[in-house]
């Protein structure tokens, strides 16, 4: 199976147009059909339907193009690294960050990384830990910037701590919550979690953690922006990091219930893969990151 069969195939998937991916892949139509073909006739499988609307994938072409992503998407990093290890900085780095993160840390990291590796791309996508993960876990992130989860398993994750914050309850200014004195005279109210599942987000463990029954589940949601909506347009209870909730673009709308619980403590970090070789950019980004916390209010955790 040759390489540039697969790229062909990638790109006839990815545009839905034999033309428009042998314009991508610089040949003629007719060399890039044959190429498919070929393919096709090595696995024994139909690979794309065509119609007069263009071509889409068969079950079969779905399994092999998503191998071929991966294929692609390890080749260029190698390439990258080969290069970065030789002292050419070039490349791209793609990075999945917490909104706390984006607010507090990317900006400065971009800057002083930005003007120090000008060749390296960056791609950043703003998402909660969760998908995070699974991101890293598929590859398509390198690094991970967001809270350290419990129970984080060690063996599969590299893990820099940077940052100390804490998860502070919010509520919409005037809620009836809004003077609550207590996690328990608030645990009948309608909590919005974050997460994929109602067993997981912050509101549960920080009822847990106070030795209380985690508070009923008013909404679901995966992001903190349908969080911060939910919670100020509504009579939602919620949890935000004390730097967000502080926010003014956030203030004017939510105010910090003062219960006598102290917040959820948590740690921002950066993670990577353990398995996955760590490239001389991803380590110069960390640095960064280091950088970045060091002058970000709440305090920072010295780079291990």
């Amino acid at each position: 199976m040759k390489l540039n069969a697969l790229q062909a195939l990638v790109a006839a998937i990815e545009e839905g147009s034999l033309r428009a991916a042998a314009r991508r892949m610089g040949m003629s139509q007719p060399a890039l059909t044959k190429t498919v073909r070929e393919l096709e006739h090595e696995l024994g499988s139909r690979l794309l339907m065509r119609s007069s609307k263009g071509v889409v994938p068969t079950a079969q072409g779905k399994v092999l193009f998503d191998h071929a992503l991966s294929v692609s998407r390890e080749l260029g990093t190698a390439v990258d690294r080969i290069q970065q290890l030789g002292g050419n900085m070039v490349g791209e780095l793609s990075i999945g960050a917490v909104p706390l993160a984006v607010m507090l840390l990317i900006p400065e990291t971009l800057r002083t990384f930005g003007t120090s590796y000008p060749d390296i791309r960056l791609r950043i996508s703003e998402e909660l830990y969760i998908a995070q993960l699974q991101r890293l876990r598929l590859g398509e992130v390198d690094v991970a910037v967001g809270g350290i989860p419990a129970g984080l398993s060690s063996g599969e994750f590299l893990v820099e701590p940077l940052l100390q914050t804490r998860m502070v309850v919010v509520v919409r200014k005037g809620s009836p919550h809004e003077t609550a004195t207590s996690l328990k005279a608030l645990v009948s109210a309608r909590w919005v979690y974050t997460g994929a599942a109602q067993h997981e987000g912050y509101a549960r463990q920080l009822y847990e953690s106070s030795g209380l029954p985690a508070p009923r589940v008013g909404a679901m949601v995966n992001s903190t922006l349908a969080l911060i909506s939910l919670v100020g347009s509504g009579d939602f209870v919620g949890l935000l990091p004390i730097q967000i909730a502080r926010h003014p673009l956030c203030a004017r709308y939510l105010s910090i219930v003062p219960v006598a619980e102290q917040g959820l403590p948590l740690t921002v970090g950066a993670m990577v893969r353990s398995d996955a070789t760590v490239s001389p950019a991803v380590r110069h980004f960390i640095a960064h990151l280091h950088r970045a916390a060091h002058q970000a209010e709440g305090g920072a955790i010295a780079p291990v």
